[in-house]
């Protein structure tokens, strides 16, 4: 589908409902009917676990954000002045866009106008955050893509570069590392030797620090992780009694990264209506929800040559808690 006009500085495109709700059903259906039991953390971010998701990164144990912002706040104009010429800004998982106006502001200081391309899977997140965006902002246009990653990601080719991507969050750490790299490859492939990608990545550090993250002393981690069998009761008919799972995360330092889980307070059988499914529960068994890969320096390096990209400039917080990194496709320019 090829992009569609500007009405006014506002356009939105749509991945058609039907096919992220059969997605859902289907990750449902066959998670619940593995051993051990899984759901995808794709699946986080309807709009109640957006919202809850930027409650998280207000938290003061979630150090993500702040060490991130930190990043952008000290070193947008620096990543501005690669760019020679104008720069379409992409960002995927755009979230609620809130750091991304650090870049906004140095792009925009080189420029006249700025195009912007939010990516996220939910429509009403990108809806809600482009209305300040754009009275903020008289010189910007928004184009909004409500879709996943890869499905985002085939609109890039047809955006006139320059091209900066943003990925500035940790969600790198979503993928298995094998897996990252072949995303992070498929990012590549939809690149120019004139665009970058400005990845973020979070580092390997103390247990104590990491597990308080994702498990914080006000529970919104909890209620953002038990959101998803919300989500289920809502979209697919399901049953679940909420209060009977508790969620727990852990820091498995063998293999580098935080897993996540919601696990079973007592013996019980949930009923999803919408796919005739009985889902049968021990006490204490458990969901594996999400996987939160963290990284050492050298395995971002790493990361990136099995990618076929390269590093061009590294930046860290105060505190070397976080990362980010800028990235070219090998033997640009």
């Amino acid at each position: 589908m090829p992009l569609p006009e500007f009405d006014g500085r506002f356009a939105l495109i749509t991945e058609e409902v039907g096919s992220i709700e059969d997605s859902f059903a289907a990750d449902v259906s066959e998670g619940f009917s593995s051993s051990p039991k899984r759901l995808s953390c794709r699946f986080f971010y309807d709009g109640e676990g957006s919202k809850l998701f930027d409650d998280i990164t207000k938290l003061p144990e979630y150090y993500l954000t702040s060490a991130g912002v930190e990043i952008l706040a000290s070193r947008a104009d620096e990543i501005a002045s690669v760019f020679e010429d104008e720069v379409t800004l992409v960002e995927l998982g755009s979230g609620s866009a809130v750091k991304t106006q650090h870049l906004i502001d140095a792009l925009l200081e080189r420029q006249d106008r700025l195009r912007f391309v939010p990516v996220d899977i939910s429509a009403e997140v990108i809806e809600a955050s482009s209305p300040s965006l754009l009275r903020s902002y008289p010189d910007l246009e928004v184009l909004g893509v409500a879709a996943e990653y890869r499905a985002g990601l085939k609109k890039i080719r047809e955006l006139e570069g320059p091209r900066l991507i943003l990925w500035l969050g940790s969600n790198v750490g979503n993928f298995e590392r094998e897996e990252a790299a072949r995303f992070l490859g498929h990012i590549g492939e939809q690149m120019t030797d004139r665009d970058r990608l400005l990845m973020g990545v979070d580092l390997r550090k103390d247990r104590s620090v990491l597990e308080a993250a994702y498990d914080d002393s006000q529970g919104v981690t909890a209620r953002f992780n038990l959101n998803l069998l919300e989500r289920i009761n809502k979209e697919l008919g399901g049953q679940f009694e909420v209060d009977r799972f508790r969620h727990r995360a852990v820091y498995n330092e063998d293999v580098g990264r935080v897993e996540m889980y919601l696990g079973s307070t007592c013996a019980q059988t949930v009923r999803i209506e919408d796919l005739d499914l009985d889902v049968p529960f021990e006490k204490g068994e458990e969901i594996h929800t999400e996987n939160s890969y963290k990284y050492s320096l050298d395995e971002i390096d790493t990361l990136a040559d099995a990618a076929r990209m390269q590093i061009e400039r590294r930046w860290l917080d105060t505190r070397g808690l976080f990362s980010k990194n800028l990235l070219k496709i090998r033997n640009a320019r």
